[in-house]
């Protein structure tokens, strides 16, 4: 198994080698972090949780999930609009 983590590519010394970052598994897990930290910076941004007002984790956690919902409606017409636009398969 592969680290999912960032090869450091600023010129200093990296702990991932090439060895891990050459494979294309790499360069996938690298697009789905990105997209996964995005998805938490506009949460933490845009939804204002990064310092929440609420106490208790049942207000806390109804507060995330109504976050990532808005979130996901936010994502929604870009995501209809990339199906509708990409070209189809056949099928056999």
């Amino acid at each position: 198994m592969r680290p999912h983590v960032a090869r450091n590519t600023s010129g200093r010394r990296s702990a991932i080698d090439r060895r891990a970052t050459r494979h294309l598994g790499y360069v996938a897990s690298q697009r789905v972090r990105k997209r996964i930290e995005e998805a938490f910076g506009w949460i933490k941004t845009v939804a204002g949780l990064r310092k929440t007002k609420l106490c208790g984790l049942p207000k806390v956690d109804w507060s995330f999930t109504f976050a990532a919902a808005a979130y996901n409606r936010v994502r929604a017409p870009k995501l209809i609009a990339a199906l509708t636009l990409a070209p189809r398969r056949a099928v056999n």
